[in-house]
């Protein structure tokens, strides 16, 4: 029988209303002829919860019980609804990660995974269970403990077992119906994508989106698994959700094909650095190693042998990274005359692979920013997308305004 995976995020799953219903759709996939594959994500709340037992019991916590409290949310979802398809006839049970098993690399909170053998779960559709009901989330290490894949893992989990059974499609299931050109709450015109390329889609859950994971994208676009994203409290049709494929499948999109944002940035600049030869190494090195994700870089023209460099890193970063800086500077690693913070910017971007063929998008979108009077402080370009960082409070204006010079309320 061909594979489906079908995959239901916390809330999809929150009560046992909802797992009644999600339990309908993969019933519904079943009487196609499929064998599914459903993966499950704690109920809504329930992982906050844990992580907020663990906390409380012990701040400087064992990574490894940790990680045994906070996948235990996944496993009554997985146990509640095998229940509930036994309950219609549908023949399915439950998977904890190990049982699979779902190997993964030691890394507890954070691990990555290595392989899914699909021995186990293929005999057991051979004997007739037509249900595999697996715990997303949470794998198990070589050392033989469980391990959790960080936040948004189980949408990691769910790419990697589409490749690893070779699924027809995996579908996820989500409170939004799709993936929009932005975010409807900012932008009321926004529109649903039919489709959207791998590469857009990694771009922009990247830059802010938060409709997929960004591992679970990449993953799909390395093992060419077809996602579509649906919403799981709307009736559904085949043409329903979004489907995230390869561009060759795509006949015609718009040049740019989606605005993202990011409130939570901030701005650093290192003043008056020495300008010499591996020097952005160091800096970027050590902020590495205090775990600082950087992602805008500029550096200012040299005068007088010195510059002055600026990055952008997420908000609840820059104490790591103040922190950083000034061992580097203590350690007389690094020397420079001041380290400044900017707390209230954001990040805006625009997105599309048709801006590999067309000239004109940058220009385009920095004449509506001044249009508008906001200013640039930072830009970043690739090949499919442009961002800029700008005071936080014209965020939602700018993304308005260049929702609406892209036409991006318009089909291709």
């Amino acid at each position: 029988m061909p594979v489906l995976v079908m995959k239901f995020g916390g809330t999809s799953v929150a009560t046992l209303d909802r797992i009644r219903r999600a339990a309908k759709r993969v019933g519904v996939e079943v009487a196609k002829g499929y064998d599914v594959i459903v993966i499950v994500s704690a109920m809504s709340g329930k992982t906050n919860e844990l992580v907020g037992w663990v906390n409380e019991t012990s701040p400087m916590y064992d990574a490894r019980e940790y990680d045994a409290v906070v996948s235990s949310g996944e496993n009554v979802t997985a146990g509640l609804m095998a229940l509930t398809l036994q309950e219609m006839d549908v023949p399915a049970r439950s998977w904890q990660g190990w049982q699979v098993p779902v190997q993964t690399t030691s890394a507890h909170s954070a691990a990555r995974i290595e392989d899914i053998p699909p021995a186990n779960i293929m005999s057991k559709f051979a004997e007739g269970m037509k249900v595999a009901v697996v715990a997303g989330f949470q794998g198990v290490s070589p050392e033989g403990r469980i391990t959790t894949l960080g936040r948004g893992g189980s949408d990691t989990t769910a790419v990697a077992f589409a490749a690893a059974f070779e699924a027809e499609r995996c579908d996820i299931y989500t409170d939004v119906d799709g993936v929009y050109t932005t975010d409807p709450r900012v932008e009321a015109k926004a529109r649903k994508l039919d489709k959207i390329s791998f590469e857009e889609m990694l771009e922009l859950a990247s830059l802010g989106a938060k409709v997929l994971q960004t591992r679970s994208v990449e993953l799909a676009m390395r093992y060419k698994v077809k996602l579509r994203v649906l919403s799981s409290f709307e009736e559904q049709s085949d043409e329903a959700g979004t489907l995230v494929c390869d561009e060759e499948e795509i006949m015609e999109s718009n040049v740019v094909a989606g605005v993202a944002f990011s409130r939570e940035e901030a701005k650093m600049t290192l003043v008056s650095v020495a300008d010499r030869p591996g020097i952005a190494a160091l800096i970027f090195s050590a902020l590495s190693d205090a775990g600082v994700n950087v992602d805008m870089i500029v550096q200012n023209i040299s005068e007088d042998g010195r510059t002055d460099m600026t990055w952008s890193c997420p908000v609840d970063q820059v104490k790591r990274a103040e922190q950083a800086m000034a061992d580097a500077k203590s350690a007389e690693i690094i020397n420079y005359s001041g380290l400044l913070a900017d707390q209230d910017v954001a990040k805006v971007s625009v997105v599309g692979i048709g801006m590999r063929s067309h000239t004109g998008v940058a220009a385009k979108m920095f004449q509506v920013l001044s249009d508008e009077g906001i200013n640039i402080q930072v830009i970043t370009t690739s090949e499919i997308k442009i961002s800029v960082l700008i005071d936080r409070k014209y965020m939602e204006l700018a993304v308005q305004a260049l929702h609406d010079a892209f036409e991006l309320d318009k089909a291709a």
